[in-house]
């Protein structure tokens, strides 16, 4: 059985290719009278006719900080409409997956006062890949907790119910879980990560920390709770927790991209480079977006040729990013002769 919480390995056969991705300002009819922060929404198109075969029913559309954390997310049908609303200005990802596989990424910005709601249409086609991808483990082998049967079953069905989205569910069978077995520092960790999508971050705190006090070298609660203090905006609680993880895995590159933006976001940006620079080295495309990042050090620095090196290796492995004219624009005016 296929777990996404714990020994997971996801194979494909086909995958989305994002061949337009449209953004045009209009309101939402569906969003009279709403109020508060912005919307995001668009239509979801897919071109189903050119490959033959069954192909899934639903896609899930992510939206996600720069810090790479998930403000909502929502399960819709090809050829659907997605909406969020009262988001906070900023800047942000819109993430469609398929299986638990990122098949498209859109960038979108809402830091103008000017946009009240902002539409992003999301059109893509079926392709054949003619390979298959796997998606690691999130569990090693040396961190497997031995349960008893009645835990093992319980933890089973709580997974199940997180996979299926069923939150409050899991959540409860996994507090059953620990009220008989205190000592199970995979449930603590999952409990949290529960709570972490639910936006609950005292709580998923707490539980983070219960695991690492019980296994202070499970990396994937150091990571999960870094990523929780960048979060809350906690940079140094960030920085110390992350060094560790990062210690245990310095082959991770969202351990290296965490402990870096730590570092940006308390302007130490020389500190910030290496572990930036060391997560795209890890994560070439799936990090593609640190590019962008480092642009924006090296232009507040003044460094606009370094600027506009990264603006152009973006570019490389992202050529349909919606503002590809105004980045070449930028790195036309100040690339190094």
């Amino acid at each position: 059985m296929n777990k996404r919480h714990s020994f997971l390995v996801l194979l494909l056969v086909a995958g989305l290719a994002t061949f337009l991705a449209t953004t045009a300002s209009g309101q939402d009819p569906s969003l009279n009278g709403r109020s508060g922060g912005h919307a995001v929404w668009g239509d979801v198109r897919v071109e189903e006719n050119k490959l033959p075969g069954l192909k899934p029913i639903s896609l899930d559309v992510i939206l996600y900080t720069q810090g790479r954390m998930i403000i909502s997310r929502q399960t819709v049908s090809s050829n659907s409409r997605y909406r969020f609303n009262n988001i906070p200005s900023g800047t942000y990802d819109v993430v469609v997956e398929v299986e638990g596989q990122e098949v498209a990424r859109v960038k979108i910005d809402l830091t103008s006062p000017l946009i009240s709601d902002l539409r992003q249409d999301l059109s893509l086609e079926w392709k054949a890949t003619g390979a298959t991808t796997s998606k690691p483990s999130t569990i090693s082998a040396a961190d497997r907790y031995e349960r008893s049967g009645a835990n093992a079953g319980l933890f089973e069905k709580a997974s199940a119910a997180i996979d299926k989205k069923q939150y409050d569910e899991g959540a409860a069978m996994l507090s059953r879980l620990l009220a008989a077995d205190p000592r199970d520092f995979q449930a603590w960790t999952e409990l949290a990560n529960v709570h972490l999508l639910q936006k609950k971050y005292p709580e998923a705190e707490n539980e983070y920390l219960r695991a690492i006090d019980l296994r202070s070298n499970f990396f994937l609660a150091l990571l999960n709770l870094g990523r929780l203090e960048v979060a809350q905006q906690k940079f140094d609680m960030a920085i110390d927790v992350l060094a560790k993880a990062l210690k245990l895995r310095p082959d991770s590159a969202d351990a290296n991209y965490f402990l870096g933006e730590s570092y940006l976001q308390i302007k130490k940006g020389s500190a910030a480079v290496g572990y930036l620079r060391e997560a795209l080295r890890l994560d070439p495309q799936g990090m593609a977006e640190v590019h962008l990042r480092l642009a924006l050090l090296f232009n507040g620095a003044g460094m606009k040729d370094k600027a506009a090196a990264e603006y152009e290796e973006f570019l490389k492995k992202k050529p349909d990013y919606f503002e590809r004219k105004k980045l070449e624009k930028y790195i036309a005016e100040n690339k190094k002769r």
